[in-house]
């Protein structure tokens, strides 16, 4: 009993040291940018060993992969949170595609998910992060509408690269200062054209609501 709540202990111990060095990074990057900040910089933020930090990342770009990583899956959790299963398949891309934008709107993860991701990382790189966070909502959403008779059979990769790439496109728009409201009225739009006929027409659908879509 004693050692397994050392070792439970140990390991909430490195946890917490791992996710410390992870918040501190992104504090950094998002203020400095990836290339102006330092290792020591960071372990002096999460007050931790230079030790510590490289018993958890291999060098500074390994930890940038974390902090990304950690930002995708965190936008994928409030997109999924924002979309229940009770809602129809267009509702549920239309909300998802706000709950995108609602999470996007945090300091510093366009930059982080949308200019440095590709940059530091690699398109490649981030084509597999996009792949078990935000792309794969949208997938799962696009297959939904699709299997369900709402969305026309399209192809499924090809449907969900470009409405990724409308809605990524879009959030950078915003980010510099862009009408939220144009790009929300353009998006809904354009998913509607992807819509058949039998979900009646576009004038009698509810519209996009929440903080960026009142």
């Amino acid at each position: 009993m004693q050692q397994d709540s050392t070792r439970r202990s140990n390991r909430e111990r490195t946890e917490a040291t791992r996710g410390d060095l992870i918040a501190a990074a992104k504090k950094l990057f998002v203020e400095m940018g990836y290339g102006e900040t330092s290792t020591p910089e960071i372990v002096a933020s999460a007050g931790v060993t230079r030790g510590a930090l490289y018993h958890h990342f291999a060098d500074k770009r390994a930890l940038f992969h974390a902090v990304v990583e950690d930002e995708a899956a965190a936008v994928a959790e409030e997109i999924e949170k924002a979309t229940p299963d009770t809602l129809g398949p267009r509702e549920a891309l239309l909300t998802g595609g706000l709950a995108f934008f609602n999470a996007m709107a945090v300091s510093g993860r366009t930059r982080l998910l949308l200019l440095d991701g590709p940059a530091i990382l690699g398109r490649e790189t981030m084509d597999r992060i996009d792949s078990l966070h935000g792309t794969r909502t949208l997938r799962e959403g696009i297959a939904m509408a699709m299997r369900s008779g709402a969305m026309k059979k399209l192809p499924l990769d090809a449907v969900t690269a470009l409405l990724s790439a409308a809605f990524d496109r879009a959030a950078l728009a915003i980010e510099a200062g862009a009408s939220a409201r144009d790009y929300l009225k353009s998006l809904e739009a354009l998913i509607d054209g992807l819509m058949t006929e039998e979900q009646g027409s576009a004038e009698s659908r509810p519209r996009m609501r929440g903080p960026l879509g009142d």
